[in-house]
């Protein structure tokens, strides 16, 4: 199973997922890895009347094992269902790395 579909899946058992969209963002990295990097929005009534620490802490606490591992860096973007629509969908850009582009 690849690191993008373990995320899903653990993501999904943990949360009551309304939208979910991961990016393999490794290949904005130097270095060999290519499982190492990626960018997770996640929607979810679940987040209601959380900050954000706790909202990032919630989804450590789903993927502990991968970020022990394979995981080098998670940029996470939780929202509640109203906030994404207050957002209309859109998700800030990821910050740079080493010369690379924002995206």
């Amino acid at each position: 199973m690849t690191m993008h579909a373990q995320i899903e899946e653990k993501v999904r058992q943990g949360l009551q997922v309304q939208h979910l969209q991961i990016e393999n963002e490794s290949h904005l990295h130097r270095g060999p890895a290519t499982d190492s990097h990626f960018k997770l929005v996640v929607v979810s009534d679940d987040f209601e009347g959380k900050r954000a620490v706790a909202r990032h802490q919630q989804i450590y606490g789903l993927l502990a094992e991968e970020m022990q591992g394979p995981v080098h860096a998670l940029v996470m973007h939780l929202y509640t269902g109203e906030e994404w629509q207050q957002r209309q969908g859109e998700v800030p850009a990821s910050a740079a790395c080493r010369g690379t582009p924002a995206r």
